[in-house]
């Protein structure tokens, strides 16, 4: 009986399973985890808090905003003149314009039977509807002594010119007019022997020769040219 226990144990022998370690993938994925965490953690309280930030290193990265800020805007106001200078460079010439078209040039400036003749006359037929010569602001429209039915138009530079001798008037006084905007019909109304435009242009109050006046600015009445104009439509 007791060789029977003694022996029963040797049955058993070797069969026993002994817990062994966990499996090293197993390992490696828990160690990496805990190293990760670590990292983690260090990261973060490496990373300043915005209440932890001393206010001297506050007000440093404000000024460097603002400083960045400000540097933008003189970039933009830089370019500013540049765009305002492009504007101007691209604006319209001043336009000058002859009074109407398809005339006689007839009696000139100057000395005429004793008298000093103002202005030019440009013969036409009654009725020639006429137009003003440049920009300006109409002073008188109506009756005006020898010049009979009369257009008077003041220009930003100061020179008036007048147109005489209308059958009638197509403007009032006080009107801004545009070059080539109509003024009146051709006539012969006053002192007038047929029937013209008479034109005549001053500068501070007193009479100049019109045809080199609008040849400075690119008409000749003589030749019925109209050179500003000209380059104006062509562009």
């Amino acid at each position: 009986m007791r060789q029977r226990l003694s022996s029963e144990p040797d049955r058993y022998r070797g069969r026993r399973r002994v817990p062994t370690p966990p499996r090293s993938r197993y390992a490696a994925v828990v160690t990496t985890a805990f190293v990760g965490a670590g990292i983690v953690a260090l990261g973060a309280s490496a990373l300043p808090d915005a209440k932890d930030v001393s206010p001297t290193v506050l007000d440093e990265l404000k000024q460097a905003s603002v400083t960045s800020q400000d540097a933008q805007a003189r970039s933009e106001n830089a370019d500013r003149p540049s765009r305002d200078s492009r504007s101007k460079d691209s604006a319209e010439p001043e336009v000058w314009l002859l009074p109407l078209q398809g005339y006689d040039f007839n009696s000139p400036y100057g000395v005429r039977w004793g008298k000093m003749h103002t202005g030019v006359d440009l013969v036409a037929p009654e009725g020639t509807p006429y137009v003003a010569i440049h920009d300006g602001l109409v002073t008188k429209a109506g009756w005006f002594g020898g010049y009979g039915n009369a257009v008077i138009v003041q220009h930003a530079d100061g020179s008036e010119a007048i147109y005489g001798h209308s059958s009638a008037v197509s403007v009032k006084e006080g009107q801004q007019v545009k070059a080539g905007d109509q003024l009146g019909l051709v006539g012969q109304t006053g002192h007038a022997y047929g029937t013209h435009l008479h034109l005549e242009i001053h500068v501070k109050g007193q009479p100049e020769d019109p045809v080199p006046f609008l040849q400075e600015r690119g008409v000749d009445i003589k030749l019925q040219v109209e050179a500003i104009y000209s380059e104006v439509a062509a562009s």
